[in-house]
């Protein structure tokens, strides 16, 4: 797997964590699996935060472009609020 910079890893939780951003849009911009993005959430967050997140987004159909049922907000939803040096709590 490749190494990020902090603040491209930082990148890809926040958007692991944004319910519209689908996996398919992660791996558009980092060329990382839906697998390797599950690893990177594992390593960087606590394992409570971790559980939560994998309990939220398993089975989420938004997370997956093939089983959406719209075709806008592809990487973003218009309606939030731009996040920025995102950091989230590490072990």
């Amino acid at each position: 797997m490749t190494e990020f910079t902090e603040r491209e890893t930082d990148r890809i939780i926040e958007m692991a964590w944004e319910d519209r951003t689908t996996f398919e849009a992660i791996h558009f911009q980092f060329g990382l699996e839906e697998q390797d993005v599950i690893n990177i959430m594992r390593r960087e967050m606590k394992p409570s935060s971790f559980k939560m997140w994998r309990k939220r987004v398993q089975g989420r159909k938004t997370k997956h472009e093939k089983l959406r049922s719209f075709s806008k907000g592809r990487f973003k939803c218009s309606r939030q609020k731009q996040i920025t040096h995102n950091k989230i709590s590490k072990r």
